[in-house]
């Protein structure tokens, strides 16, 4: 199980800055100065953006605010990383940041080693208050890990070689997984949110409390991309009864017919990723799906997108740290289910789509000052996805965690697992 990085010893916290440093450096090493800095659309950000804003983060919460005599690396770059923080003045029009041309990717390493070199040398005399910025810190770029993957995927997607980050050997032929099994939720009151056990959680987490499940079923896996292949020739994304008003006019406004990145062959489907574009496995969880899209398939499949809180019940007695989760430098994929009729693929593989919107938690509080603007005062008009995706680094989700999007944003691992009532 993935250690406290809160309240263990220096070493402890040191070696596990090092650990997710080590892995951004990794996954960015593969990357030009030009593949760096375009940006594709005012969602994602450059590669270069996403080194810097993590390094940003360090310096102003931690080496700045906690470090006396701390002098920054280029007093400039709190004007252009700085991502939304009210608090920290202004800042670089996001939709711009592509035109970013300068700094270079090079200097933007070098900042990312001074910084790195700063609180290494200020670990051991850093406050309380600090080391617990630190964790914040590692858990954020986390988070930027695996956007700076998705970011780059929908980049290279518009590039019309289509050109591959990572060799990646082709997807091993798997059986595609039997007919959904039925797993019976918990009826009646459950306590959920974050229960302060994993050592680490973000405030909009929490607090932990009761809610009232009526009785309902999951799915035990993913849905698969085979069936959402039926879902198309069925007519899916040409019935208007299917869709939510908001849904139907965003298929017709962006001429939707398949998930992000799928494209229609002489020899069938296919999808672009970090590794080229391949045909599609039809045994593999569907991913890059936009709220609409995952609603329009329950409903077309006679069930509906699960609730967060039957989710979570749900996913509180499995390992988070298993399913496809990222480990390394490499093509992020997700995988198969195994055959088994128990809950399976919980965490990893693909962000599942929850029925939920994205508000607080009863009795929730943000954090006071800058960091405080972290969840809080993005809980509006955007739904709750649970569980992690192959891009997710292993060891950061757990079954309170809360990720959430736009419904129409689907350039993220994205998917769905059924739910209906009983």
């Amino acid at each position: 199980m993935p250690r406290s990085w809160t309240h263990g010893r220096e070493d402890d916290l040191a070696e596990r800055f090092r650990e997710v440093r080590a892995l951004t450096d990794a996954l960015a090493a593969p990357l030009s100065d030009a593949d760096a800095t375009v940006q594709s659309m005012p969602d994602a950000s450059p590669a270069k953006w996403h080194l810097a804003h993590v390094s940003w983060f360090f310096e102003t919460f931690v080496l700045r605010d906690h470090v006396p005599g701390y002098r920054p690396f280029d007093p400039h770059f709190a004007y252009l990383f700085n991502s939304y923080y009210e608090a920290e003045g202004p800042r670089h029009a996001r939709p711009l940041r592509g035109m970013l041309t300068r700094p270079t990717l090079a200097e933007v390493c070098a900042y990312r080693r001074h910084v790195d070199e700063a609180l290494m040398a200020a670990m051991g005399a850093l406050p309380d208050e600090a080391r617990m910025l630190v964790t914040l810190g590692l858990h954020h770029e986390q988070q930027h890990q695996e956007l700076l993957l998705t970011d780059i995927q929908h980049l290279l997607s518009l590039n019309p070689l289509e050109p591959a980050l990572f060799d990646a050997p082709s997807a091993l032929p798997a059986p595609v997984p039997e007919t959904l099994h039925w797993i019976e939720g918990r009826e009646g009151l459950v306590e959920i949110g974050d229960d302060g056990r994993s050592g680490f959680a973000f405030d909009c987490e929490g607090p932990r409390h009761r809610t009232v499940l009526h009785p309902h079923a999951l799915a035990h896996r993913a849905v698969t991309n085979g069936e959402w292949a039926g879902f198309i020739e069925d007519g899916g994304y040409r019935t208007p009864a299917l869709w939510l008003d908001e849904g139907w006019a965003w298929v017709r406004a962006h001429d939707v017919e398949a998930p992000l990145y799928w494209k229609r062959t002489e020899r069938g489907w296919t999808r672009f990723a970090l590794d080229g574009r391949r045909p599609v496995n039809p045994a593999a969880p569907v991913t890059h799906i936009s709220f609409y899209e995952a609603d329009a398939y329950a409903r077309w499949a006679g069930g509906r997108l699960p609730t967060e809180a039957e989710w979570e019940s749900a996913a509180q007695n499995v390992s988070p740290v298993g399913g496809t989760q990222l480990d390394g430098a490499y093509c992020p994929r997700p995988r198969a289910a195994e055959g088994t009729p128990a809950l399976t693929q919980m965490f990893g593989d693909v962000w599942e789509w929850t029925g939920s919107a994205y508000r607080p938690h009863p009795g929730f509080r943000p954090a006071e000052g800058a960091v405080g603007e972290y969840n809080g005062k993005f809980m509006s008009g955007q739904f709750v996805l649970k569980g992690g995706s192959c891009a997710t680094p292993r060891g950061h989700v757990r079954a309170s965690y809360r990720n959430f999007f736009h419904p129409h944003q689907r350039w993220q691992f994205t998917g769905l697992r059924l739910a209906k009532d009983l």
